[in-house]
């Protein structure tokens, strides 16, 4: 038996025991991937049944066709660890929102469990690239070099990095999702009906529906093809007879595009930014009415005693000035030596002080107060017009901003809480930023949200991000508009009642543990998935595999080696045997081998077992190229009498 047929034989032996540790809804979204795919003995540790999504995984738990069992446990401590079953486990996913937490538990279950393959979300990109490689390390020492194990290892996400990129594409107007690999970037086109194909475009990936059939993540469908729905991965003759009467989505090779930009461009705008900020900074706040008329009295009082000063006293006219400040400040000495008169005034100025100084600092310090929240806010001018509004500075927000800054899109930032990771980000990179309430009354207009083309809302709050769409589309209704939204069925009404009642504008809803799950998924069965491309409300992944061992790839021409609405091979490679963290890409934190892909195969080539290729598959056709197991339809459970 060949090395990578006793590697899916081990991964199919494996696969009996699953474990799921997380405090929100990515670890919901992973247990339904996982209960919809092969039926695997899943277990969800979870901090509660009734706080968070709690009760819907204890739903899937009570459901007597489903492997979902469910342990209660406030930590991944090493207790919990062992009551899950991780010695026994194949894979553990660790989503916690917090990255401390899930480093602790990952190092744990190594020791634990030297040969569990752990897939593990992390925030802070470095420092997940770090335990990556000292968890492969660890599992190389214990497994003695195996190629199996290492490879099946360790994978470190990052559900803002898996999520962000769709969710950019869906509010950036003509950039499609992307892809990245080897250096180039790849990204999905809509060609509209009737549309001749374009030199760049290297696969039909799929046929969209008849009622959006130029807007690819529109579309409320399911994942199955149907007689006018969408069509993943079609056959030649379907993508060709249709394309006359459907949109199609086409995988574009992008040659041009814009790279991050420089540090050496960040400080010149940043510079630019700072002049720009001195120049429009709110200083009108220091002639308020009442900063004015606290002074006004602090100024009559002065001059009154040092005219009555003058008429007592001989002396210069400075003199005259000077002394009454120094009474009213409490700095000048006694006047016992000097004239009744001039210690009549002394007493007058010292009792003007204790009544006007408290009027005074209590003056400045509110007009600084107010100067610095004024000035915390970098208000667009009334010209801004075709810019980006971007609402909410969270992990998704932040990772969202931070990609729209690498395009030549004017981005307007909102942001109520002026700690939020992202707010010294925004500031970093001069957009526009509102420290304000989006939700409030005035603020989309402060954001010109009347001239923007598109709003991008990512607040954690559902009902929030309602508001405030609803709120931007009566100042503006043809607003290209896209929210983050965790119900599905939630999400896929309000974009169905949005269109209805705003058919001039483009709504998409989505969530980022739903766009994140089938990444997380797929990296717990092993699955090295180079990115997740949404289709309508279906999805497709792109894999790397390596020929040998597979009988439905090895042997075969890529013409005959595609199947439809299952998988179809994109490139063809060299096979390597180890990963490499020295040349490696990366996409949503996954990991992958660069060989030299050949991205315009001849459909004629033979795939051979030295070969490694990039595929296209949908989840279905994933699970049935990995593990020869036909899965059963998400959200269908078997009777018991099939």
């Amino acid at each position: 038996m060949s090395a990578t047929l006793q590697l899916r034989a081990r991964v199919g032996q494996r696969s009996a025991h699953m474990i799921i540790c997380g405090d929100d809804g990515l670890a919901h979204r992973l247990a339904q991937e996982l209960d919809a795919v092969c039926g695997e003995a899943v277990t969800v540790v979870l901090p509660s049944r009734r706080e968070g999504h709690g009760a819907e995984v204890v739903a899937l738990h009570r459901d007597p066709h489903s492997p979902v069992e469910l342990l209660i446990s406030a930590r991944p401590d090493e207790q919990t660890l062992r009551e899950a079953g991780v010695e026994r486990a194949a894979a553990l996913a660790l989503t916690y929102g917090d990255d401390q937490i899930n480093m602790t538990a990952a190092l744990l279950a190594r020791s634990i469990n030297p040969s569990v393959r752990l897939v593990i979300r992390m925030f802070n990109r470095d420092r997940g690239r770090h335990l990556e490689l000292l968890l492969d390390r660890a599992a190389t020492a214990h497994a003695g070099h195996d190629d199996a194990f290492i490879d099946a290892s360790t994978t470190v996400l990052s559900d803002a990095d898996t999520a962000v990129p769709e969710l950019v594409a869906a509010a950036a107007v003509g950039h499609g999702p992307t892809l990245q690999v080897e250096g180039k970037v790849f990204r999905g086109v809509v060609r509209p009906a009737g549309t001749p194909p374009h030199a760049t475009d290297l696969a039909t990936l799929a046929v969209l529906s008849g009622t959006h059939m130029d807007d690819p993540l529109g579309e409320d469908s399911a994942e199955t093809p149907g007689a006018n729905g969408t069509q993943l991965l079609p056959d030649t003759a379907t993508a060709y007879h249709r394309q006359f009467t459907h949109g199609r989505l086409m995988l574009e090779e992008v040659t041009h595009h814009h790279a991050p930009a420089p540090p050496a461009r960040r400080r010149r705008a940043y510079r630019g930014w700072l002049s720009d900020r001195l120049g429009h900074l709110p200083w009108k706040i220091f002639v308020s009415r009442e900063v004015t008329a606290v002074f006004g009295v602090l100024a009559a009082a002065v001059v009154l005693l040092a005219t009555a000063t003058a008429v007592v006293e001989d002396g210069p006219l400075w003199k005259s000035v000077y002394l009454p400040l120094l009474d009213i400040f409490t700095m000048g000495d006694p006047a016992t030596e000097e004239s009744t008169a001039r210690q009549v005034l002394q007493l007058i100025a010292g009792f003007v002080g204790l009544a006007v100084l408290p009027l005074v600092v209590a003056a400045a310090m509110n007009a600084t107060l107010a100067f610095r929240t004024a000035s915390a806010n970098h208000v667009p001018d009334a010209g801004l017009h075709d810019h980006i509004i971007v609402v909410g500075l969270g992990k998704i927000g932040t990772r969202a901003l931070a990609q729209l800054c690498t395009t030549d899109h004017k981005v307007v930032v909102i942001e109520r809480d002026p700690q939020a990771r992202g707010v010294a980000l925004a500031r970093e990179l001069g957009v526009h930023l509102l420290l304000e309430d989006a939700a409030a009354p005035g603020v989309l207009d402060l954001a010109r949200i009347g001239t923007s083309k598109s709003l991008l809302v990512l607040t954690h709050d559902d009902g929030e991000n309602l508001d405030i769409v609803m709120a931007a589309r009566e100042s503006n209704p043809r607003v290209r508009a896209v929210m983050r939204l965790y119900g599905d069925d939630f999400a896929a009404t309000v974009s169905r009642t949005m269109r209805v009642g705003y058919p001039g504008a483009l709504t998409r809803s989505r969530s980022v543990s739903a766009l994140a799950a089938p990444s997380f998924a797929a990296a717990m069965m092993g699955r090295h998935v180079l990115g997740v491309m949404p289709v309508e409300r279906g999805s497709l992944l792109f894999t790397v595999v390596d020929v040998a061992g597979h009988p439905e790839l090895e042997g075969h021409s890529i013409h005959e080696a595609f199947k439809e609405h299952e998988w179809r091979v994109l490139a063809v490679g060299p096979a390597t045997s180890r990963r490499s963290a020295s040349s490696t890409d990366t996409l949503g934190g996954f990991r992958t081998d660069r060989p030299a892909f050949n991205w315009r195969p001849p459909h004629g080539r033979v795939l051979r077992h030295d070969d490694r290729v990039v595929l296209v598959t949908t989840r279905r056709g994933l699970d049935i190229l990995m593990t020869g197991v036909q899965p059963r339809p998400a959200g269908r459970r078997p009777h018991p009498a099939q």
